[in-house]
């Protein structure tokens, strides 16, 4: 059974993606869904939001292949890929580590992906463009129990890594900032989508004229399926409405970009089926789950969620199992 990959992306930085794909992480992991989580971002911040700075450094620096970069290193010399070693942080929820040392693979990742088209034997390029996908499958091969979703998160641009990580990708989700600049990112974000797409497409048929009878590759659906609206923090120069103006033209703005289509929706993100949810700031509980090193909605007391705090986090629960139900609806 083929397990569906879900990538959270969008070239704007800021909009709040790598918490989501923790806490949803999390939230599925305690729904009984088993869970394999990839930091493909250089950044390596959904690798910090789960270990300690000594754990992440016996990582970067042990002997044992324990990032996304250590597994496809050889690549970048005669190698092959390697098995990574993937990390349990309970009965349902793996991740593959990131690695700040994988921004080097982009210059292979942009050689790697005009060869494509050319003729002969180009097996070591086609090798490199879906090694973050052949590792996916390595890992999900290693688990006790097959993982029910992939959550994949990716830096905020446009590159070589990010084409490489959406060709394994078959949902995208796009979280947004209530201003001016995430909508701009939609611009660029859906376009290029598209271009990838039809650009894998074009390499897939190469490859399927050269190697009828190699079934074993990622599609490169990158099938969209909404967005998340991240409710911002209000700051009192700042009237709601100034907030407002760009969260209500998400939905036109989406379907134009990123869905390509042309009619106009009169829904606002609350009432739009694209919208997945509208993710409220939580303020002071977001510092108290980073130095926890657990979601929101597992706050105690004990960390120093009492009070008002508490409710919040019980909150939390709440909001983030619908989304995730919502998701998971999406994708099957």
């Amino acid at each position: 059974m083929k397990v569906p990959i879900l990538t959270f992306f969008n070239n704007k930085g800021g909009v709040g993606k790598t918490s989501l794909v923790y806490h949803l992480a999390w939230m599925f992991s305690d729904m009984g869904k088993h869970v394999l989580a990839v930091d493909l971002d250089p950044q390596m911040n959904l690798t910090a939001a789960f270990f300690e700075e000594d754990t992440i450094a016996d990582f970067l620096e042990g002997n044992q292949v324990s990032t996304i970069y250590q597994a496809i290193a050889p690549l970048a010399d005669v190698g092959d890929i390697l098995t990574p070693d993937i990390q349990n942080i309970n009965n349902y929820l793996t991740i593959i580590p990131g690695d700040m040392a994988l921004s080097e693979f982009e210059s292979n990742l942009s050689e790697a992906w005009p060869k494509l088209l050319d003729d002969g034997n180009i097996n070591r390029y086609r090798r490199i463009i879906v090694s973050f996908w052949h590792v996916i499958q390595m890992a999900i091969s290693q688990m006790d129990t097959a993982p029910d979703i992939v959550l994949v998160d990716v830096g905020p641009n446009l590159g070589a890594i990010n084409r490489s990580a959406l060709i394994a990708t078959d949902y995208v989700i796009t979280p947004l900032g209530a201003d001016l600049f995430s909508l701009q990112g939609l611009k660029n974000l859906g376009p290029t989508l598209r271009r990838w797409r039809a650009a894998w497409k074009k390499r897939l048929d190469h490859w399927n004229e050269q190697d009828p009878d190699d079934g074993f590759r990622p599609t490169g659906s990158m099938q969209p399926i909404g967005y998340l609206c991240q409710q911002p923090g209000i700051r009192l120069d700042r009237p709601v409405k100034a907030y407002d103006k760009w969260m209500n033209r998400m939905p036109n703005e989406y379907r134009q970009y990123v869905l390509g289509e042309e009619k106009k929706t009169r829904k606002l993100p609350d009432k739009d089926p694209m919208c997945l949810a509208v993710i409220k700031h939580y303020r002071s509980l977001v510092p108290l789950s980073q130095e926890a090193r657990k979601p929101i909605f597992h706050l105690t007391s004990a960390d120093g969620a009492s009070g008002a705090h508490q409710t919040a986090a019980s909150k939390a629960h709440g909001d983030f199992q619908q989304l995730a139900e919502k998701v998971w609806n999406k994708i099957h």
